[in-house]
């Protein structure tokens, strides 16, 4: 297995099974510090920096949070329009990385722009973590979900997934690279102009992952141990910002998850994820539920980032 320590996490098509567990097991050992509210001095020498050209709740703060409870430091933007990048010079990817690595030793970037972090590792001479490209991946985010299901089910193999959304999204191109490499048949329901592209499901169909289509989540839901949500009510992000004013549209039926429809289709022990933000898509009186997951997912971001973190300065192996 290849080590962690210098490395970026750009993609999660790059990993293998036995570096997916040897996260979660670094993870699991990070969950004390991070349930009880400690911090400790594992990273005390070391400064994150986040680079953030599109707005972000939980996985910018849920990496600084990570480095606070490892003892480091913090620092970064989070809007282009704080940087020169974002104002009339405009700034390259290029030069901005150049600057960044040296005000810290690893750098978390968030970009509009698919393959930007990608770019940035290309020229930087520390760590880069992919906090989300575009409409390419979000790599924390689907490890944050699988490890997840692992601390829920005691197990990721052999579950049938469920998920329903915007398959444009990030999220689910690193969910379906990640589940490749498990034994777990997934169905995606999404409206049809949001759908697969037919070159991703080539892609997949080549990876051998075990995946079908559903048009209604009423079609698919009986089977699913994990149900994983995204809004199919969308901003646009290709786009720095995207901030529509007004109604921005109801999510059909077919998409929508409600307390009725766990209670009359789903396995009474099967959980329910979104990574959030959500629209209409999960109501809220679906959160008492014993199917929602979806505040321990978040609770289990922190938990990620700081093993990742971690990983990469090479402060665990």
């Amino acid at each position: 297995m290849r080590s962690f320590s210098g490395r970026d996490i750009l993609s999660l098509k790059e990993f293998e099974r036995q570096e997916f567990h040897h996260i979660f097991e670094v993870a699991r050992k990070m969950e004390d510090i991070a349930r009880e509210r400690k911090n400790v001095n594992l990273c005390a020498d070391k400064t994150l920096v986040t680079a953030f050209y599109q707005p972000s709740t939980r996985t910018r703060l849920a990496h600084e949070a990570a480095m606070h409870r490892l003892g480091g430091h913090v620092t970064g933007f989070a809007d282009a329009k704080m940087t020169r990048a974002g104002d009339f010079y405009q700034e390259s990817i290029k030069d901005t990385v150049k600057m960044l690595e040296f005000y810290g030793d690893v750098i978390v970037m968030r970009h509009f722009q698919q393959g930007a972090p990608h770019e940035a590792a290309k020229w930087a001479s520390i760590p880069i973590i992919n906090g989300g490209d575009g409409w390419g991946e979000h790599p924390t985010q689907i490890l944050t979900d699988l490890y997840t299901v692992l601390r829920e089910k005691g197990r990721i193999d052999g579950l049938k997934w469920l998920a329903v959304g915007d398959m444009r999204m990030r999220t689910m191109h690193s969910l379906a690279y990640a589940l490749t490499q498990y034994d777990c048949p997934i169905t995606f329901v999404a409206p049809p102009d949001m759908s697969l592209l037919p070159e991703f499901k080539e892609e997949l169909k080549n990876y051998n992952l075990n995946f079908r289509e559903a048009d209604h989540v009423e079609q698919a839901i009986a089977e699913a141990d994990v149900i994983l949500v995204e809004p199919v009510v969308q901003p646009d992000y290709t786009k720095e910002r995207d901030e529509r004013k007004g109604d921005a549209g109801r999510t059909p039926a077919n998409y929508k998850i409600t307390r009725e429809l766990l209670a009359t289709k789903a396995k009474s022990d099967a959980i329910l994820l979104h990574s959030l933000p959500r629209m209409d898509e999960i109501p809220t009186d679906v959160d008492i539920t014993r199917w929602s997951r979806y505040w321990q997912e978040a609770a289990n971001g922190v938990v990620m980032r700081m093993a990742l973190i971690a990983l990469v300065l090479g402060k665990v192996e």
